[in-house]
């Protein structure tokens, strides 16, 4: 079995969470990404949402969230992602840059839009009343 390691930044306004679409990639994600070597948690996670979304998030308002795994999306059987997740502030004024083609914010309803292991978190933050 492999494990694919993700980060993930967890913001939610309205009971609507945001969400990124790749270029060329039909569902939507948690924005967040892969840890580089030897990177930690936050160091992973605000270098990632710089990248993909433009902001800065604060290092000291991150808070852990939970870890969750499934089937890895698009990926061959017995493929999992583990995504750590974070809630947390940030500065700056949010836009799809890199790779993310575009930015939404959904419903829980919509979650259906989303990779399996995204799908998890949304029942997840649902069950908290979050969503």
């Amino acid at each position: 079995m492999k494990i694919i390691d993700k980060l993930a930044w967890i913001e939610i306004k309205e009971k609507k969470i945001l969400v990124a679409r790749s270029k060329g990639k039909e569902a939507f994600y948690i924005p967040g990404g892969k840890r580089e070597d030897g990177e930690s948690d936050s160091e992973a996670l605000i270098r990632e949402i710089q990248e993909e979304l433009s902001v800065d998030l604060k290092i000291e308002s991150l808070d852990y969230y939970g870890t969750f795994s499934a089937q890895a999306h698009g990926h061959a059987e017995g493929i999992i992602v583990k995504m750590t997740c974070y809630s947390g502030n940030y500065e700056g004024k949010l836009k799809a840059s890199a790779e993310i083609e575009e930015l939404e914010w959904l419903e829980f309803e919509e979650m259906n839009k989303t990779s399996h292991v995204d799908k998890i978190i949304f029942k997840d933050l649902r069950s908290k009343g979050l969503l």
